[in-house]
């Protein structure tokens, strides 16, 4: 079986087949830095780290881009406050380097880059000014607007016709826009603050007075980007014009990514993206779990509690197209699941390094439950990564390795190491499980000790030591740590 998708795009389930048949182009819609990390957030992190080692697994090269938000009019409403900086960008920095821990805390493959807004203005403003030129945006009193009317397939993505839109913006930027629908690419410094709709995305919802954001300046005068405008340039700059997979929560359907199609086709002529894939909402008790409704459980406070295999576990549960509902009973049942896998790991990791090794007994229902297992597990990622089905495949995996070793006192070697080496491959290698106990004292351990080194790797560079500072990430990345420098800071994933 191959890999087959549900296509947002089409409505339908298509045979994956990306533009290269070795590599694949993954975009995935990454988080507005205003507050910390939910598991709302964590459950599309997670499902898209599946799916970037589930793709790595059938052979392709992934190219995986997941950018981060740092200018928004919801960071500017947290300036000031509780010690977070005194600009936009020194919240948004201190929100990032959160962001980062929090996504090292859940064992995720790290993207190939995180691009920030505040990085990639200048390539904003230019695809603003292709829009512009090409006559599918105008000028505004100093903003610019997407012309809805220009781009014939305006509303293909979430299947709308633009005449029965309602108007996106706020209602003092109606005068400025030639139809109600028309989204703002460039907002003119000092514009209405309620225009905050603009770049709010779903899942929060600030609206009180806040300082200035930061402004650039741009053939139009001083401005900020829009929100919508942001995932094209990026993905664009870092993917190409056109992208296999582009990944982002149901919510964001419209208008944040029939913007991005919109002003991504209309630039360029080429199609945006090819298959168009989108997470279900995390539901507490009826309601979608988010920070303006203070329904959330942030991700420290769930891996500090649970640890990180039982969030991976609670999230993976449900496959990512299909609703989630956060609350004891789901966690607790994501608690005994983790607690059934990790300890028949275990046991046959025990078994295998016991007395009764080397004994050559052949047991034929455990070896056909493993190639049962690994069948069912490939044909389950196989069918839109529907990881609720591959788990199960797993736990049948325990419970027949668990009936082997319940029934003799002299094992099945080759069925016992097979059954491992399935467990490593598809618990640990795509579901992202860590087995064998490691506890999160150690990775904080870890943290601490790298989060040392790169102290002193900075030292030694701002002391001009350039050939030191380069040895110590040298030594790091001997190690398998993966650093990589930022206009913020370094960051690192641990292997």
């Amino acid at each position: 079986m191959t890999l087959s998708v549900t296509n947002t795009l089409t409505g339908e389930r298509e045979p994956f087949e990306p533009q290269d048949p070795d590599s694949v182009l993954l975009y995935y819609c990454g988080l507005t830095v205003s507050d910390f990390a939910h598991l709302g957030h964590a459950r599309g992190w997670v499902h898209v780290d599946v799916m970037h080692r589930w793709l790595e697994h059938l052979g392709y090269d992934v190219h995986h881009v997941e950018n981060i938000t740092d200018v928004n009019e919801k960071i500017t409403a947290r300036v000031g406050e509780d010690d977070l900086g005194d600009s936009e960008s020194e919240v948004a920095r201190s929100f990032v380097t959160e962001t980062i821990r929090d996504m090292r805390s859940l064992n995720l493959r790290r993207a190939e880059v995180y691009p920030r807004v505040s990085e990639h203005v200048p390539e904003i403003i230019d695809l603003v000014e292709t829009l512009v030129e090409k006559g599918y945006a105008y000028e505004s009193n100093g903003s610019v607007y997407f012309d809805v009317t220009a781009f014939d397939d305006y509303g293909k993505l979430s299947n709308q016709d633009v005449e029965e839109m309602e108007a996106q913006g706020a209602d003092g930027e109606l005068a400025e826009k030639r139809h109600p629908a028309d989204f703002a690419l460039w907002k003119a410094d000092g514009v209405d603050e309620g225009s905050v709709e603009e770049h709010r995305d779903p899942d929060t919802d600030y609206a009180v007075d806040h300082p200035e954001g930061e402004t650039w300046d741009s053939p139009w005068g001083e401005g900020r980007p829009g929100w919508h405008i942001e995932c094209s340039a990026m993905s664009m700059t870092h993917l190409d014009e056109t992208i296999d997979v582009h990944v982002g929560g149901q919510d964001l359907v419209f208008p944040h990514h029939e913007n991005e199609v919109a002003q991504s086709e209309a630039a360029t002529g080429q199609q945006f993206v090819r298959y168009w894939l989108h997470v279900r909402l995390l539901e507490t008790e009826g309601e979608k779990m988010s920070s303006s409704l203070q329904n959330f459980f942030t991700v420290r406070d769930a891996v500090a509690e649970l640890g990180a295999n039982v969030v991976r576990m609670f999230l993976l549960s449900t496959a990512y197209d299909n609703r989630q509902t956060y609350s004891d009973d789901t966690v607790a049942e994501a608690e005994d699941r983790w607690q059934r896998l990790s300890a028949g790991y275990d046991r046959a990791v025990d078994a295998l390094d016991g007395p009764d090794a080397g004994t050559k007994v052949e047991d034929t229902d455990l070896r056909a439950a493993v190639e049962d297992a690994r069948e069912a597990f490939a044909d389950a990622m196989n069918d839109n990564f529907n990881t609720r089905r591959a788990l199960a495949a797993l736990l049948d995996l325990v419970t027949a390795a668990n009936r082997h070793l319940d029934d003799r006192e002299a094992f099945d070697y080759v069925g016992l190491r097979r059954t491992v080496e399935t467990f490593d491959a598809f618990g640990s290698g795509v579901l992202g499980f860590a087995f064998g106990g490691e506890t999160e004292g150690d990775v904080r351990l870890a943290e601490n000790l790298v989060e040392l080194v790169l102290d002193v790797r900075e030292r030694e560079r701002e002391a001009g030591n350039y050939e030191r500072a380069d040895e110590l990430r040298d030594e790091l990345e001997a190690v398998g740590v993966d650093v990589q420098d930022t206009d913020s800071g370094p960051e690192f994933r641990l292997p």
